[in-house]
């Protein structure tokens, strides 16, 4: 690696030397490319709504065992599909077919998949526009549609 420029007049060259540097900074390079936003279905939006297409059950990874509840989720805004979990119990009978839910990051190490769900990175905190948290408890009654 060549040395330093020192001395007068070396200000341009020094600045050109830290703009290459930065490109072996991983978080710079996600960073101005945007290759988050680019690879993320939610569009780097923190929440996004969606249509439940089925209800499906994927299995804990090791060495835990058990049958994770979660929904295939097809987004309004850009018509992806997602596997978002249903946290607590009982809220498998909470989500139907062709509800509307409102699913956010469940917020594992950067961006990825959290605990022992495999490849699930979101989760569902509303259906048709009330909060299942209020629905399992019983502060709330399905709404008819």
């Amino acid at each position: 690696m060549a040395k330093k420029s020192r001395g007068l007049n070396t200000a341009k060259r020094l600045k050109h030397r830290r703009s290459e540097g930065r490109w072996n900074d991983p978080k710079y390079v996600r960073r101005v490319l945007r290759l988050k936003e680019k690879a993320d279905p939610l569009e780097g939006s923190s929440q996004a709504k969606g249509l439940v297409l089925e209800k499906v059950q994927l299995e804990a990874k090791q060495p835990n065992s058990g049958m994770r509840k979660c929904v295939r989720v097809q987004l309004t805004k850009n018509g992806r599909q997602v596997t978002a979990f249903l946290p607590w119990d009982g809220a498998t009978k909470m989500v139907n077919e062709h509800d509307e839910v409102l699913i956010e990051c469940i917020g594992g190490t950067k961006g990825r998949a959290k605990g022992d769900i495999p490849g699930v990175r979101w989760q569902v905190i509303k259906v048709n526009d009330q909060s299942l948290q209020a629905l399992l408890s019983g502060k709330l009654e399905k709404a008819r549609r």
